[in-house]
């Protein structure tokens, strides 16, 4: 029994040991901008795992051999999704087999309805918070456990005695309960340091912002004045062009400074009641022009609620929707269609702005509100920045999920007030 027990343990050690070495590997990646590290190679993780795991088995004799090897692979398959998936059970079976003994079909019937069951749950598993994933991957272990009792029984004669069981189910149970815990808490830790970066680089811009914005446009003010009175009076053709260059790039200097002047004072002056779908048609219109010379469709589906109201400053929630509504035009050099839709849930407003364009990866996406950070070659990343910045402004938040040459979807939750 000791010699059990010892032998498990020492496979709860080769869990626990990769998922470290994956930390390790993510923090270098982050910190260091190592661009070449994707999140596929994190797959060789789990499958470290479980072959260490079945190279130091308790054996029990004629090829049947009893190790922790199921909670790297489920917690692969949960949180890689598909794709790790149609790495890990190949990479399993392959190794089993290659151990030899009688054991393997054991292994094949039982982990190959479990690793679909864990790919059609890990959509499901990844959106709960850990006080449903624990439940959820405790019974996923447990179904796991009974199954491969089941199937082990049908088709040899097991001798283990019913104590032997419980321990082997125990520590499953355990080691895949404290694996989900740290992988959250390292989850956790990485996102309060991309949250903690980029809001030192915020507030370095808010105050740079602050404390230059209104001395660098006051001077351009009057310039682009005295060149509105040489531009209108009796001067040559080639003149008039060249002072009306001038002033469209006067104005465009101004318009960043503004941009800068919104982010360093997201804060609304006065909080007023306002009409989502009346703002949302408004930033509809401002950019149907745009969007004709693009040849792209705005298709826009917005629900009226009466009586139900966003508390804010309407001029800057309809500069949030311009900005990111022309982002998904510019997106679209081919064309297409951008679909714009509003649902209300309890006492959230939810807007989705879906484009047809070439997309995003998910280290783009994580640099999305960055002070210059831009997918544009002309870009500054202001617009974008601005949008965030008012949208947190209002107790809301932007969710995006992107594809490469697919499109990218924004969802903006935002608190509704009813009167």
């Amino acid at each position: 029994m000791e010699l059990i027990v010892k032998d498990l343990l020492i496979n709860f050690l080769f869990v626990l040991l990769p998922i470290f070495f994956m930390q390790m590997l993510y923090l270098a990646s982050y910190l260091y901008r190592f661009e070449r590290i994707k999140a596929s190679w994190f797959v060789v993780f789990p499958v470290i795992s479980f072959v260490l795991c079945m190279l130091f088995p308790f054996s029990f004799g004629d090829g049947f051999n009893f190790d922790l090897r199921r909670v790297p692979f489920l917690l692969g398959i949960l949180y890689g999704g598909p794709g790790f998936a149609a790495w890990l059970l190949p990479a399993l079976l392959a190794a089993r087999f290659f151990i030899g003994g009688s054991g393997f079909f054991i292994t094949l019937f039982t982990f190959t309805p479990i690793a679909v069951l864990a790919m059609f749950f890990s959509k499901y598993y990844l959106k709960m918070p850990l006080k449903q994933k624990l439940p959820s991957v405790g019974v996923l272990t447990l179904f796991s456990l009974l199954l491969t009792t089941y199937v082990a029984g049908q088709i040899y004669d097991m001798h283990m005695t019913v104590s032997m069981w419980v321990i082997f189910y125990m520590l499953n149970i355990v080691c895949i309960l404290i694996a989900t815990v740290l992988l959250e808490v390292i989850k956790t830790n990485f996102d309060v340091l991309q949250k903690l970066m980029k809001a030192e680089k915020l507030e370095i811009v808010s105050n740079l912002a602050a404390s230059i914005s209104h001395e660098v446009r006051n001077p351009l003010t009057a310039s682009r004045e005295f060149m509105q009175l040489s531009y209108e009076s009796d001067i040559p053709p080639e003149t008039k062009e060249q002072i009306l260059i001038s002033i469209q790039e006067l104005d465009r200097a101004t318009g960043i400074i503004n941009d800068y002047l919104t982010f360093a004072k997201p804060a609304p002056d006065e909080a007023e009641a306002i009409i989502l779908h009346e703002t949302i048609n408004h930033a509809v219109n401002v950019l149907i022009p745009l969007a004709n010379m693009n040849s792209i469709e705005l298709d826009v589906s917005v629900e009226k609620k009466e009586h139900c109201y966003i508390l804010g400053e309407r001029k800057k929630l309809e500069q949030a929707f311009i900005n990111i509504i022309k982002n998904a035009i510019e997106a679209m050099s081919n064309g297409g269609k951008i679909r714009i839709k509003t649902t209300y849930e309890h006492h959230l407003a939810k807007i989705r702005i879906c484009d047809q364009g070439k997309g995003m990866t998910q280290k783009q996406i994580d640099r999305l509100g960055e002070p210059y950070f831009t997918t544009k070659e002309n870009g500054t990343g202001l617009g974008t920045m601005v949008s965030f910045s008012i949208i947190q402004s209002l107790g809301g938040r932007i969710q995006v999920t992107s594809k490469v040459n697919k499109g990218t979807c924004f969802v903006i939750e935002l608190p509704t007030v009813h009167k």
